[in-house]
C-alpha cells in the first residue's frame, strides 16, 4: 500500500508531510459510481486499514495497472492498439 496519497488526520499527508493545496490541484477528479454493497464493503476495508475510501480505490487501481504492465499479451494488443489509432490520426492529419 502507498502511503503518499491522500490527507491523514491533522491535516498531514499520509507520507508525514504537511497536505497542501497544491496536492489537490495536481490530481484528476472524476466519479465513480458503486454498487451500495460494494460502497459500503469498501468504507468498512479502508477504515480497518486506517485509509481512506479514496486511498483504497488509488491503491486498487494501481496494482491493476501494475497487473495489466506485467501481462505480455495484454501489452501485446496495447500495441496494437496504439499502431492502428496511430494509423488513423496519421490519415486524418493528411
Amino acid at each position: 500500500m502507498r502511503k503518499d496519497r491522500g490527507v491523514g488526520q491533522g491535516g498531514q499527508g499520509l507520507n508525514g508531510r504537511p497536505a497542501c493545496y497544491h496536492d489537490v490541484m495536481t490530481r484528476k477528479a472524476t466519479t465513480v459510481r458503486l454498487p451500495e454493497e460494494l460502497a459500503d464493503t469498501a468504507d468498512v476495508v479502508a477504515r480497518a486499514r486506517g485509509i481512506s475510501v479514496n486511498t483504497l480505490i488509488l491503491d486498487a487501481l494501481q496494482a491493476e495497472v501494475d497487473r495489466v504492465r506485467a501481462d505480455d499479451e495484454f501489452m501485446g494488443q496495447l500495441r496494437t492498439l496504439v499502431a492502428r489509432d496511430k494509423e488513423i490520426l496519421d490519415r486524418l492529419a493528411e
